[in-house]
């Protein structure tokens, strides 16, 4: 019965969510972490309902990732982070003059996956929630391990396992501060500094001489996208039709398989799926289409995956995902919080059940689905040329920048705004010059709460 009552608010909010989100993702470069983390936060921060943010959420992420395709495969340029991976094949496609075909198969995967990973990643969590009492106790060191397995794998290297140190001491002394002489202790602001870091140093260089020098450009860019006429006559093309049997076979495989892991990053994930298929099918085409359709579908279920398999099993950010853009379903004070001292959560993991994570995760894809799908389907050509042509970058980077200070004042006045640029200056040289994705940084972030604290109570 409670799940009828609260499907409007799960429907409202989701509907939200594919709107916002598949008009963003046509703008190129447009991170999932700057993006999908503050509007998020935003909404928990508003007092919505439970049901309605995790749909949101999951709509969100669902949406960016069928038209962030749109400008991979019709202009040459990533649509986000999760986009990169996909560049190769789009670019081959491109060339033989069928990026519509590529845009089709991407996002025809993409539905596939999201569809698969849901329930699949939910069972998963079920398998794991009779040890929750055990990781949540032992989920300092789960941290710390974590932590330095990531920064590991990231292309830092051990240069990255060397550098969470600063970092770390960076947030203890930043959260010192303000307890010593605000009384405040701020969260939310971390979270800002974290996601919007590469934003804030780029704004910070062009404050130069010699960053606008560089940043400075003596000509417009051109951008030439070839487009087909071919299009589809129903409104909602079957992705089942679009793929063949063997496409649709090894998209749900991989789906299936990189939805139940959750601790590696998502693009590293992605370009070992396109891997391991590199080799088949043996006609050049087919496999080029066959690897766009599962490697986009892989960025739908790696994303999914590792938000809800800690989410429903733990309610502890345990995954690079549960840090990065799903961080503020796990901790956004004062509605929800990780306590540093036992571990405890007051979350989504605490307010929804296993059969509401479901059902409402399906929610969130099917109207994601019914949103965007078609409409990328039919409109992915004139839709890339609007945005190159007509929508002004700036004013989106403005925005953002905008909402980013309202957060911060609300949480922590003019403190919160030096901590939002001090974490977003550092944050954005670590990703810079070590390539320490921001994954990386959120899982210090969560060291410096939880993990020092057990170190020092040792002695």
């Amino acid at each position: 019965m409670m799940l009828v009552q609260d499907l409007p608010t799960a429907l409202l909010w989701a509907l939200i969510a594919a709107v916002v989100f598949g008009a963003l993702g046509l703008v190129s470069g447009t991170d999932e972490t700057a993006t999908i983390t503050p509007i998020t936060l935003l909404v928990v921060l508003l007092g919505v309902p439970p049901v309605g943010i995790f749909a949101f959420f999951i709509a969100a992420v669902v949406s960016k990732h069928l038209t962030h395709a749109i400008p991979t495969t019709m202009l040459g340029i990533p649509g986000d982070t999760m986009a990169i991976p996909l560049l190769e094949e789009a670019n081959f496609l491109r060339r033989l003059g069928v990026p519509h075909i590529a845009l089709r198969k991407a996002i025809s995967g993409g539905i596939i996956a999201a569809l698969i990973s849901v329930p699949v990643s939910v069972g998963i969590a079920g398998l794991l929630s009779p040890f929750a009492d055990a990781v949540t106790s032992a989920a300092p060191w789960i941290f710390l391990a974590a932590t330095v397995l990531i920064a590991y794998f990231s292309p830092a290297r051990l240069a990255g396992v060397l550098v969470i140190i600063p970092f770390v001491m960076l947030v203890l002394g930043l959260r010192a501060i303000g307890a010593d002489f605000g009384g405040q202790t701020l969260t939310v602001s971390f979270f800002l500094g974290i996601a919007a870091g590469p934003l804030i140093l780029d704004l910070l260089l062009v404050s130069s001489p010699a960053g606008r020098r560089e940043a400075r450009r003596d000509q417009v860019e051109t951008r030439h996208m070839s487009v087909s006429s071919a299009s589809s006559s129903s409104y909602f093309p079957n992705p089942l039709k679009i793929l063949d049997k063997r496409q649709v076979a090894l998209t749900t495989a991989a789906s299936a398989v990189s939805s139940s892991t959750f601790v590696f990053s998502p693009v590293a994930m992605t370009v070992m799926v396109g891997e391991a298929i590199r080799r088949f099918p043996k006609n050049a085409y087919h496999r080029l289409t066959t690897r766009m359709a599962v490697k986009n579908g892989t960025t739908e279920s790696t994303y999914l995956g590792e938000t809800l398999i800690p989410l429903v099993a733990f309610g502890l950010p345990l995954s690079p995902m549960s840090v990065g853009p799903a961080a503020p379903l796990f901790n956004a004070p004062p509605r929800f919080t990780v306590d540093t001292e036992t571990g405890e959560v007051t979350n989504l993991h605490t307010f929804m059940t296993s059969w509401e994570f479901l059902v409402f995760g399906l929610v969130g894809v099917l109207v994601a689905a019914i949103v965007v799908y078609p409409l990328a389907m039919k409109f992915a050509a004139p839709a890339a040329s609007f945005v190159m042509r007509k929508v002004s970058h700036e004013a989106v980077v403005a925005a953002f920048t905008a909402l980013i200070l309202m957060v911060a004042v609300w949480e922590g006045g003019i403190y919160g705004v030096l901590v939002v640029v001090t974490v977003g200056l550092v944050g954005g040289l670590l990703s810079r010059a070590f390539k320490l994705h921001a994954g990386v940084q959120f899982m210090a972030f969560y060291v410096a709460l939880l993990t020092v604290p057990a170190i020092l109570a040792l002695f």
